[in-house]
Order: structure tokens, then sequence, then C-alpha cells
């Protein structure tokens, strides 16, 4: 991989508080000429599966060569791992807790490489606390491998494997695909993991959720203001939405809640 000088966050920090801003201090005083996006900053707290699945359907929107740096972290300060991967010619920084299973799954063949103590040290990040890692240590590698002065190589020893995902990947059967709500967006649309691919055989796909069953749509226009409708969105998902109001609101469903597809030709299952 080049490194192309792109850095992007993601975090369950939100935007109270110095925490997003101490961590692009420390990037920037390590590598002054670094391009810093914020991908996200409003994942549910201490739940990786949704920032795994940002950033596998993310990052191949920045150019190759681009660092991804991901903490959503419930276990900092204790002897879980980081990983530093390489796939698709990105190099992606999180911990070992799941998040970064999705973006391997996609990607196809990754490089892992498991951080160490000894390594880092030799990038002087010594002493880091026991609960901001995001300052103390993925910020300085990440501003490191940005910059070409150190590879994957230089960060610690190679691994095989990466802890897998909180989220199982959807369940296909013959006359139905089930997955779950991974995200809800700003305007309350339940976003699943249900890729279109997978709903591709349907005839007349009918979305269930929440005792509801909604017709899939091309998009939220196609519905009257109020009503319920499912679509394709544009991350290559199976979305519930509710148009111009809040889907999750109005049907009173959060991350987790389970989505099924079927053709409208067969029974539904709830």
């Amino acid at each position: 991989m080049t490194p192309s000088g792109v850095i992007t966050i993601t975090t369950d920090f939100g935007h109270r508080g110095p925490f997003v801003g101490v961590m692009k201090g420390v990037m920037l005083r390590r590598f002054p000429g670094a391009r810093i996006i914020d991908l996200t900053h409003e994942i549910l707290v201490h739940w990786p599966a949704e920032a795994g699945f940002w950033l596998a359907r993310s990052f191949e929107h920045f150019p190759a060569g681009t660092v991804h740096v991901a903490v959503v972290d419930p276990g900092v300060g204790t002897a879980r791992d980081i990983v530093a991967i390489e796939a698709a010619g990105h190099c992606f920084l999180a911990p070992d807790n799941g998040l970064l299973a999705p973006v391997a799954a996609r990607a196809g063949q990754v490089r892992i490489v498991r951080l160490t103590a000894g390594h880092l040290a030799h990038l002087n990040v010594h002493r880091p606390s026991a609960t901001f890692h995001g300052r103390d240590i993925f910020a300085p590698v990440a501003a490191e491998i940005a910059a070409a002065r150190v590879s994957l190589d230089d960060l610690g020893e190679p691994a095989t494997a990466l802890a897998p995902s909180w989220v199982d990947d959807p369940l296909v059967e013959a006359r139905s695909v089930q997955g779950v709500v991974i995200a809800i967006d700003h305007f309350g649309n339940l976003i699943s993991n249900i890729d279109s691919s997978l709903i591709e055989r349907f005839r007349l796909p009918l979305v269930h959720a929440g005792a509801h069953a909604f017709p899939l749509l091309r998009t939220y226009g196609d519905a009257r203001p109020g009503e319920y409708l499912a679509l394709v969105n544009s991350f290559g998902v199976v979305e519930i939405a509710r148009a111009e109001k809040s889907a999750a609101e109005g049907l009173g469903l959060s991350r987790g809640a389970p989505v099924i597809v079927r053709d409208r030709t067969d029974q539904p299952l709830i």
C-alpha cells in the first residue's frame, strides 16, 4: 500500500468533549500534512458491529492508500489486542473486538498485524492511558502510517485471524433472508445488514419487521407522507423508512431488531 495522506476516523465518541479534536491534534503534530476526514462519531456506544458495517461500506469511496482509524472500544485498557490490517489497497486500525470482521469479509484478501508494546515503543508510543487509546495509540500510529514512515511490519507481529463480528451474517434460506437492523440514521431510517444481492431472487419482495410488512419501493417519494416503505438504499442494503417521518420512532424498533425479506406470494413469517 502506498499511503495517500488521508486518514478517516470512526468512533462512538459523539461531539461532547474534546476527544475527537484531541485525536486530530495528535495526528497533526506527527504529520502536519495529513488530511483527516470524520467518517462518523455517532456509532451506538460500545457496539463495534455498527462501526464495522459503516466502515466496510464506506472505505471504497476513499482514495487507495487511505488509513482508516476506528475506535469503538469497550475493552479499552484491557488485554484486548489492537490490529492493523491491509486490504484492497487501504489500511485499517482498530481494536480486535469484531469491528474489522465485516471489512475483511467485504475486502477479501487481508494482511493482519497485531500491535505490540515493543514495536510501539520504537514509534515513541509509551505508557498509554487506560482509557484513551484513541489519543495515545491509534492517533500516533495512524499518522505514522499515513506519512509513509512505517509499514505494517513495523507495528507488530503477523496474525492469521480477527475476532468475529458481534452480529451474524444474514441467514439465507430457500424462501427468506433474515438479518437485523444494524444502524439508524439521522432521519430515523432502519438500516439492515441485508445486501440487495441476497434478495434479487424474489419477484415481489416484502420486508417484515416489528410485526409489520412493508413493500419494497424504489425511493422515499414513492410513498405518501407518513407511510412506511422498504427500499434498497445508497449503500446497497435493505432499509425500512417512513416518508418524511422516523420509522424508528413510529415502529419502536432499534438496532438488533430482526428484519426478514420474503416474496409477498408466500405467507409472512411474523
